[in-house]
């Protein structure tokens, strides 16, 4: 049953929206992380939806250093990757955890602000194998002072990559596309693209007015697919 943990990380209480397959398992893992929403009636069905595919799935509340009721706007501009890659650490030591977890099955996914962060836990954290990127933005910028941009660790992703991106989009564009596509290439990395036409940022969101339902499926099943084939889950 779909539940809330509370993680401590950084002497910080972390909540995680955390479901799991009714079966006893073991089971794959994964990281959910959030868009700017947050732990919002998207994230928390994605989660949900994984569970029922056959994953344990935790999203960590990376907003768990602000203030309560703070303008998520706020709260996504204070965010910093040595936080984040903590937090990312956090919740794959805790789903690593678990007894119902398959040992070396872990994947990581994230839509927007939460597929850069994807990105960003795919590159330090060797435990994941498999990585799910939903137009992930700002790839090409660091979050905190003294930090590298995302895009500067491309060759230390050690796992498969999926991608999927609105060819409207603008953050991240084409062109940004294109040029994590290269770095991938260059740099020796498993992965695959998608990009669709008549979508541009958020378009698997059904709580925004960038929603596209046919795009959003067709992602959600080559999403799933991936996941068979990089964590395979029990039947």
């Amino acid at each position: 049953m779909a539940h809330t943990e509370h993680l401590t990380v950084g002497g910080s209480s972390m909540p995680v929206y955390v479901d799991a397959p009714a079966s006893p398992g073991p089971h794959p893992g994964v990281v959910v992380t959030h868009h700017r929403g947050a732990l919002d009636d998207f994230t928390r069905k994605f989660v949900e939806d994984l569970a029922a595919a056959g994953y344990i799935a935790a999203a960590p509340l990376f907003y768990h250093r602000r203030p309560d009721g703070e303008d998520t706007m706020q709260s996504m501009a204070a965010l910093n990757d040595r936080e984040l890659i903590a937090d990312i650490g956090a919740t794959a030591d805790y789903l690593r955890g678990r007894a119902d977890q398959r040992d070396g099955a872990l994947g990581i996914v994230g839509h927007c602000m939460g597929g850069r962060c994807a990105f960003l836990g795919a590159s330090t954290n060797d435990a994941f194998t498999s990585c799910g990127i939903f137009y992930g933005g700002n790839i090409f910028k660091p979050w905190g002072e003294g930090n590298p941009a995302p895009i500067t660790r491309v060759g230390a992703i050690g796992c498969p990559v999926i991608g999927f991106f609105g060819n409207e989009d603008e953050n991240p564009s084409p062109e940004d596309v294109a040029k994590i596509d290269a770095a991938m290439t260059e740099n020796g990395i498993d992965h695959t693209f998608h990009a669709y036409d008549g979508a541009g940022h958020a378009f698997q969101n059904f709580l925004g007015p960038n929603y596209r339902e046919e795009q959003s499926k067709d992602a959600q099943e080559k999403l799933l697919a991936f996941f068979k084939q990089t964590l395979a889950p029990v039947a």
